[in-house]
């Protein structure tokens, strides 16, 4: 009961920050993502300083990228949504009507109950005072290398959107994969999920963090299909477009999948 208990302070804290989506239910899956995971990883830190978890290196690395991971996703959406009206349009064209109160409060505690289990890998880690291991370095560096290339990908997007707003981007990490800013989101979460593979104990745990990762991965490729829909609406009769797209995997380096959603 006391481990569960500890997920239940992330569970508030998660909840506290995803208030925003009741202004626009949105932010629960975009703004109120990242900065629950953020807080989350405040939340274990302080946790750890007070005594409550053992203290390791790798232990507050995996808290300081839940912080950056937070932050960076975030302040990128709230920074996008600010200065760019392209972007607002897309979102409002994106979400349509506002949903009703009830279907919002759903989704605040879906979403709540969500974030605490993508992050539960490392918090059992704590609950079960397991010692650092080469499982959980592996994983740090899988996490690492996924919030970079998220981050590159954002940028470079945003450069060649700037250069070309007529097309979706295609050059340097996009010539590779059309998605790499999702494949930059899985591989983060492939980390934290790695990380915890030799310190579960019990069904739930195994249970918690191995359906939190299948979660994510289809909202990946899910998120993946929807911006190829809006693609294909507006550049579907553009020929630069359609070779980009029938040569370019979707979300996968080197996964022949090229396509989400039937071409008409």
């Amino acid at each position: 009961m006391w481990n569960w208990l500890h997920l239940g302070i992330f569970f508030a804290l998660s909840l506290l920050v995803c208030l925003c989506g009741f202004k626009k239910y949105v932010y629960f899956m975009s703004i109120g993502y990242g900065f629950s995971v953020a807080i989350i990883g405040v939340a274990m830190a302080v946790m750890t300083l007070m005594g409550v978890y053992t203290f390791s290196i790798a232990n507050f690395i995996q808290f300081a990228l839940f912080v950056i991971y937070g932050f960076r996703l975030s302040g990128f959406l709230l920074i996008r949504e600010i200065k760019n009206a392209a972007y607002r349009k897309t979102l409002a064209e994106a979400t349509g009507a506002e949903v009703p109160i009830f279907v919002k409060f759903f989704m605040w505690v879906f979403m709540g109950v969500l974030y605490v289990a993508q992050t539960s890998g490392v918090a059992f880690r704590l609950i079960n005072d397991a010692e650092s291991s080469v499982c959980q370095w592996v994983g740090i560096v899988i996490s690492a290398f996924g919030i970079i290339l998220e981050a590159v990908a954002d940028k470079q997007k945003s450069a060649q959107k700037a250069e070309r707003p007529d097309m979706v981007a295609t050059k340097q990490l996009y010539k590779i994969v059309r998605c790499p800013n999702y494949f930059g989101e899985i591989l983060f979460w492939t980390g934290v999920t790695v990380s915890a593979l030799d310190c579960l104990v019990g069904f739930w745990q195994w249970f918690t963090v191995i359906l939190a990762y299948i979660c994510i991965v289809f909202i990946m490729f899910n998120g993946a299909q929807r911006l190829e829909k809006r693609q294909m609406a507006r550049y579907g009769e553009s020929k630069e477009y359609n070779d980009y797209a029938d040569k370019t995997p979707i979300i996968i380096p080197l996964l022949p999948i090229y396509h989400l959603n039937k071409k008409k």
